[in-house]
């Protein structure tokens, strides 16, 4: 079995890679290397260097390569930059995916594809936790480019009779190996380490919010617990055992910004200095997730707690100091 992975070079791309490998499961990476880095691409494994928007450049891929399927990470991520810059948002995300599905519905081999989405579909969800049945209201670029990509997803499968699955994973956090870690700057755990490491207070956006301390609430989930989902989804698309649905991949827990900042300050043994700052533009409240569905569908559920996600981020960072 191949899988071709777009985005592979990047954080959560490469963990994918790496759960596939351990798998036995082939795979070819593209990647464009705006925010990936090929160091984190296991020896072996195929990098072809492109950017996804490209049709005729991923169509001659999968044509070259013939994946059993195609896992589809590669896209913009940032909340307040999707806010400052939407359209920016709309080419990326959307004419990536609509290169991707188009290949796929022109070859015969590719049969499925498994897209990665986001708990940014449902914006502020009108219950917690959150079910994937309920409506989806996202309050930013990114979340609308989301749902629109499961809808493009949806409606090209059933044009073109391939198999398919979307994964609304939520926070993502955590490293299994240090070259393998998060060096974004948007995601919160490694905004805290890098305030840290510099010696500066951390920024809290956003202090009156209807939670219990005032602070977003997410659902932070491992980045090996999301490759393990990615894999398990893979394989049940392959063998017929899922098609057509949509799954949340997260732990069921939520954890506040301060709470956050907390348990960073404890594995780090000391405390963390934090300034408040207004609320960002498009974040919502509080999301987290019912994993109820990916347990009866795929057997998963995430292996590690908040105290793991945490001291993994925190080794890791140590480490590559």
């Amino acid at each position: 079995m191949r899988w071709l992975v777009t985005g592979g070079a990047g954080y959560i791309g490469a963990h994918v890679v790496a759960a596939l490998q351990e798998a036995r499961v082939e795979c070819i990476v593209i990647d464009d290397l705006s925010t990936g880095q090929a160091a984190r691409v296991p020896f072996g494994v195929p990098l072809l260097r492109a950017d996804v928007r490209d049709a005729a450049a991923v169509l001659d891929v999968v044509r070259r390569h013939r994946p059993d399927g195609v896992i589809h990470l590669a896209a913009r991520k940032d909340v307040a930059e999707s806010t400052a810059h939407p359209l920016r948002y709309y080419r990326d995300n959307l004419d990536g995916l609509r290169a991707v599905l188009a290949a796929v519905a022109a070859t015969e081999e590719t049969r499925s594809v498994l897209f990665s989405s986001s708990a940014a579909v449902y914006g502020t969800p009108r219950r917690s936790p959150v079910r994937e049945e309920d409506p989806a209201e996202p309050e930013n670029a990114y979340g609308r480019t989301k749902l629109i990509g499961e809808w493009m997803l949806r409606d090209a499968a059933a044009g073109g009779g391939f198999r398919w699955g979307a994964l609304r994973y939520f926070n993502v956090a955590g490293a299994a190996a240090p070259h393998l870690r998060d060096e974004g700057g948007t995601n919160l755990v490694p905004r805290l380490l890098r305030a840290a490491a510099l010696g500066i207070p951390a920024t809290v956006y956003g202090t009156d919010y209807p939670t219990a301390d005032g602070t977003a609430v997410r659902d932070y989930v491992h980045v090996a617990d999301i490759a393990d989902a990615h894999v398990r989804a893979a394989l049940a698309l392959h063998e017929g055992e899922l098609h057509d649905e949509v799954l949340n991949v997260g732990r069921g827990e939520g954890a506040s910004v301060l709470q956050m900042i907390a348990a960073v300050g404890r594995a780090l043994g000391r405390p963390l200095p934090y300034d408040e700052a207004p609320r960002r533009p498009g974040d919502p409240a509080a999301v987290v997730a019912s994993p109820a569905r990916i347990r009866a569908r795929l057997g998963w559920r995430a292996a590690h707690n908040l105290h793991s996600i945490v001291t993994s981020s925190t080794a890791e960072a140590v480490t590559a100091a």
